[in-house]
């Protein structure tokens, strides 16, 4: 069984490769069409556009076709803030009003909560591509993974956000400050699920942002950047009102999951994968097309 070394974090890491049958090398058999699917390869800039694209447009229209529950969300919201006071952690309200008293200061957080979510999201995945294509695949499966599951809490636990519980005084930040791009609040909220602040993919996506550059990065700057960014994300969604505390734990389980598919299907975790992908050939999925159209 051969040793592949894998450079990562500026060392060396062994990896071993899976061991694999004759039969399952056998051209044309399901288990070598199953073990080149499972390999990483390089990913076609055209597929990935396209696959992103359409990805977030489904979870999207499903997330948005979730019924607004709203006294249900609102009644999740009131246990919320209560199993919050029973932990002492119910500090949310005093963040949000600490921060909405310094202007700049909340206008600054709220097209941060607008903007980077994409931008930096986008950013890490075209870092990826471009410099770690060998582990890109992985990487790109733990995001979606993640995404997916969310959507198994915006259904079944409808969640309003702080900003819109009765009677709590919390400051719905780009309302009072006019600011723009929120499409929780404001001109926007009708193109938004008002009730689907569970979990948190605002914490989901920035910690899987903060933990790959993190685990692939070689600058420390970067590294540290990588770490702080969710930090940054998570002091945001609580001073604007937009998520509780456990939000952000519900977002994070989602992630657990996510890198848990990602290692059940590819047999290691992303960083551990080689930086380059040693097979080239066409890609398996175009094989399973062409099996489908024999058989039909």
């Amino acid at each position: 069984m051969g040793e592949a070394s894998v450079k990562t974090l500026e060392t060396r890491t062994d990896v071993s490769s899976p061991t694999v049958t004759e039969s399952e090398t056998r051209p044309g058999s399901d288990r070598a069409l199953l073990t080149r699917l499972r390999s990483p390869r390089r990913p076609r800039i055209w597929f990935e556009v396209l696959l992103i694209a359409v990805s977030y447009w489904t979870y999207s229209l499903i997330r948005n076709a979730v019924p607004e529950q709203k006294a249900a969300a609102l009644a999740n919201a009131d246990w919320i803030w209560r199993v919050e006071h029973d932990l002492g952690i119910a500090v949310e309200k005093s963040v949000n009003h600490a921060v909405d008293s310094v202007t700049w200061l909340i206008v600054g957080m709220n097209y941060y909560y607008a903007t980077l979510h994409f931008i930096v999201t986008i950013g890490v995945l075209v870092w990826i591509y471009r410099f770690h294509p060998g582990r890109y695949a992985a990487t790109r499966l733990i995001l979606f993974a993640t995404t997916g599951v969310a959507l198994l809490g915006y259904y079944f636990f409808p969640l309003a956000p702080p900003r819109l519980m009765s009677g709590q005084d919390f400051v719905d930040t780009v309302v009072v400050h006019h600011t723009w791009g929120s499409m929780a609040s404001g001109n926007l909220k009708q193109m938004s699920n008002q009730y689907a602040a569970m979990p948190s993919m605002h914490i989901g996506w920035s910690l899987w942002c903060g933990l790959t550059i993190f685990a692939v990065a070689s600058a420390p700057w970067a590294r540290i950047l990588g770490l702080l960014y969710p930090t940054a994300t998570l002091v945001v969604i609580v001073a604007t009102a937009n998520h509780f505390w456990l939000d952000a734990v519900g977002g994070t389980l989602c992630l657990v999951f996510g890198y848990l598919v990602s290692r059940a299907w590819y047999g290691s975790l992303p960083h551990r994968l080689p930086r380059h992908p040693e097979h080239a050939d066409p890609h398996p999925a175009s094989e399973l097309l062409n099996r489908f159209r024999a058989r039909a």
